[in-house]
Order: C-alpha cells, then sequence, then structure tokens
C-alpha cells in the first residue's frame, strides 16, 4: 500500500491528471453553490415557527441567505467526500487511461473505454451510496460529539468502506468481464479497505482533502495493476 500511495501523489506531476482534478473540483464546487441558490430561495418566505406550530416567524431574503450558507457549509462538511468521489467518476476514463498509459502500457492498450453513460451511472451510484452510509451513521455521529474525536474516527470508518468498493470498481471497470471483475473485488476486500479508509482519512486534512478522491482513484488503479487483476 506504500509503494500505491507513493506511485498515485507521484502521478498529480501528469499534467492530465491534474487537468481533470481542477475540472472535477470546478464542477463539484458548482453543485454546491446550486445547492446553496436553492436552499435560500426555499428558506426565503418560508415560515419555520408556524410550520412548528408556534407564532409566524417568516424567514426574509437575508435571513434565508444566512441559513442557506449554514447549510451549505453544513452540507459540504457531510457531503463533500461523496459528491467529490461522485463527479470523478464521470472522469473515470480519462483518469484510467492517464495512469495505465503512464505506467502500465499494456493494461492501457488492452482496456475498453467505459463511456459517459457508465460512468455517470457509476458515479450516481458512489454518491448514493456514500450519502446512505452517512445517513445510517447520522444518530451515532450525534451520540459521539461528546467524546470529541468520536465523528471523526466514525467518518473515516464509514466512509472508508463506501470509497473502498468505489474505487476499486472505478479501477476495475475496463479490464474483464463482469465475473472477472467480480472475483478480483471479491479477492482484494482487505486491501479495498485500507484503501478506503486512508483516502476517507484524507478528507479530513485541509487541503489535502481537495486531491483526496483523485489520488484515491490513481491508488485504485495502481492496486489493480499491480495486485493481478484481469485484463
Amino acid at each position: 500500500m506504500i509503494r500505491i500511495t507513493t506511485l498515485a501523489f507521484g502521478d498529480l506531476a501528469d499534467r492530465r491528471i491534474l487537468a481533470i482534478l481542477i475540472q472535477a473540483l470546478a464542477l463539484t464546487a458548482l453543485l454546491f453553490i446550486i445547492l446553496g441558490l436553492v436552499a435560500g430561495w426555499l428558506l426565503a418566505g418560508s415560515d419555520p415557527c408556524d410550520l412548528a406550530g408556534f407564532d409566524s416567524c417568516p424567514v426574509g431574503a437575508g435571513t434565508g441567505g444566512f441559513g442557506a450558507l449554514l447549510l451549505m457549509v453544513a452540507a459540504v462538511w457531510f457531503l463533500f467526500p461523496g459528491v467529490a468521489v461522485g463527479v470523478l467518476m464521470g472522469f473515470a476514463d480519462r483518469i484510467a487511461a492517464a495512469v495505465e498509459q503512464r505506467h502500465y502500457p499494456v493494461a492501457a492498450a488492452a482496456a475498453r473505454p467505459i463511456g459517459i453513460a457508465r460512468g455517470a451511472a457509476m458515479g450516481l451510484k458512489s454518491a448514493g451510496r456514500v450519502l446512505l452510509f452517512n445517513l445510517i451513521a447520522l444518530p451515532f455521529y450525534v451520540m459521539l460529539i461528546v467524546t470529541g474525536i468520536g465523528p471523526l474516527v466514525l467518518f473515516v470508518i464509514v466512509n472508508g468502506l463506501a470509497f473502498g468498493r468505489d474505487l476499486a470498481e472505478l479501477a476495475a471497470a475496463r479490464h474483464g468481464d463482469r465475473e472477472s471483475r467480480r472475483g478480483w473485488l471479491k479477492a482484494t476486500r482487505g486491501e479495498q479497505g485500507l484503501l478506503g479508509t486512508l483516502v476517507s482519512a484524507m478528507f479530513l486534512v485541509p487541503f489535502v482533502n481537495l486531491i483526496a478522491p483523485i489520488v484515491g482513484a490513481a491508488m485504485a488503479i495502481h492496486l489493480y495493476n499491480r495486485r493481478g487483476g484481469p485484463v
């Protein structure tokens, strides 16, 4: 795992990888901006007190905007990892091609493109899985707040389970048939868990969290090619 982590960080020097990173971050930021604008529009003019059965307290444009900002900050913390990895899946072909052409030319020559539709489906599946896992864990996040570090540990574990599988599927998607990919995914569950945990932990480090998705994708591609994945 140390070797593939080193290789993955080294891949950031590739201009193709950097271009994908910038595009993926821009798209992720755009999605959160849209989310904030929609939240502000929904909050403006609403009356939360009336909905709760208390006296009227309509939310004005300013208050709605502030509420939307708070919701957006919370959403970035809670949703950013899942959304970022999900968006990255849309670039799966380009990421895999760049890494494999640089390190594994034979595998790159034999690979079959994932395609836009399949990449988008993988992205939605990934984002949905991360969101579901975190929603299930939400009550435990709340209960562990009193421990201080508890929510962070749970964050790494919960997201690590999802990221490991998602990134491994990205790496295997261009090679072999369905059965061979399933066999490889089953045989590498331990490595997937470790990879996912490392990537999840990276999301807790400021600035490093911005490169975590693409470093994780590169790590998974190296794992696939160095772990004897079927071509």
